[in-house]
This record gives structure tokens, C-alpha cells and sequence, in this order.
């Protein structure tokens, strides 16, 4: 039996991104991004109905800042809340779990797809989803770049503007590109 390419990203191996489901999925988050970023703030409230409906899970009192970015939504979940600042962008081609009391600045980027190596591979369209599992009470400077297969500990913290290429231990503080231990 042949598996589709959701199927393929859902199981984290390599998949075609430019498949008509997927594009169908990565619309119906389009729209409801749209409809978060474009409701006057008292009417939109923490989160817009259409991307609460969408994300896979919404602590109470989470709040996503307009405007936002997701590729397809259904892979965040956010814990208790949870803050994200305005212009944040996630990449969620796979899971994107976002702990307690964590708050991530403005324009902090999530990016769990790889794209392949083989440039051939890559005019194909191929890549692989991997998650993100973000603590409870971390803090994320604003700018900082999270890549997929990272792991942040709880109460750590990411300077702003760091590149976040590797697991982040609990309590640690990591600022650069590539972010490394500081103090």
C-alpha cells in the first residue's frame, strides 16, 4: 500500500512538500492566519476562532500577538500561558510543543522542515519534519531561530537573535549563532 505524503511527514520521514494535500492543509492555514491577523484585537481576542480551531492544542490563556505565521497549525501545541509576541513564524511540518508560562519575542522563527541535501532531491520537492519541544517558563528573545530536532529545557533562555542549532539543557542560557552557553 502507498502511503501518502502527509502519511510520510506525519511519520518524520522524507516526503514530497509539493503535494496537492499538503497544499490544500498549508491553505487551511493561510486562512485561518488571515482571519487572526486581520480582526480588530478585541473581536480576535488571544487567539482567532478559525487558528484556535486549527492548532493542535491551546493552554489556557495562551495569546499569539498579531500578526503570525504557521505552515500548517494542526502540529503546535501550546501549554498554559503561553505568549507569543508579534511576527513569530512556525514551520510546523512537524510537532512544535511549547511548554507552561513560555513566552517567545517578536519575529522568533520555528523551522522544523529540512529540505535535502541532493539538489536533485531538492527540485523534487523532498524533506523531513522535525519536531520541536520547547520547556516550561523558557524564555525566547526576540529574532532567535529555532531548528528543527532542538530540545530547550525549562527556564532556559535564548538571547535575541540566536540561532538555535542544538539541544538547550533546563536553566541554561544561550546567546549567537550558533547559540552557545553563557554565564
Amino acid at each position: 500500500m502507498t502511503r501518502s505524503e502527509r502519511e510520510k511527514m506525519e511519520a518524520g520521514e522524507w516526503y514530497n512538500c509539493v503535494d496537492p494535500e499538503l497544499d490544500t492543509l498549508r491553505i487551511a492555514a493561510s486562512e485561518a492566519v488571515f482571519e487572526h491577523g486581520s480582526l480588530p484585537p478585541r473581536q480576535r481576542g488571544d487567539i482567532a476562532p478559525k487558528l484556535h480551531a486549527l492548532l493542535g492544542q491551546v493552554g489556557e490563556g495562551a495569546r499569539i500577538e498579531a500578526p503570525f505565521h504557521c505552515a500548517y497549525g494542526f502540529n503546535i501545541f501550546l501549554g498554559d500561558g503561553v505568549f507569543l509576541n508579534t511576527s513569530c513564524t512556525i514551520l510546523d511540518t512537524a510537532s512544535v510543543r511549547i511548554g507552561n508560562a513560555t513566552m517567545l519575542g517578536p519575529h522568533v522563527q520555528i523551522y522544523c522542515p529540512e529540505h535535502h541535501k541532493g539538489a536533485a532531491e531538492r527540485r523534487a520537492g523532498l524533506e523531513i519534519g522535525r519536531p520541536v519541544t520547547i520547556g516550561e517558563n523558557v524564555w525566547i528573545g526576540g529574532g532567535a531561530i529555532i531548528l528543527g530536532g532542538v530540545t530547550i529545557g525549562d527556564n532556559a533562555i535564548v538571547g535575541a537573535g540566536a540561532v538555535v542549532t542544538r539541544d538547550v539543557p533546563a536553566g541554561a542560557t544561550v546567546v549567537g549563532n550558533p547559540a552557545r552557553p553563557v554565564g
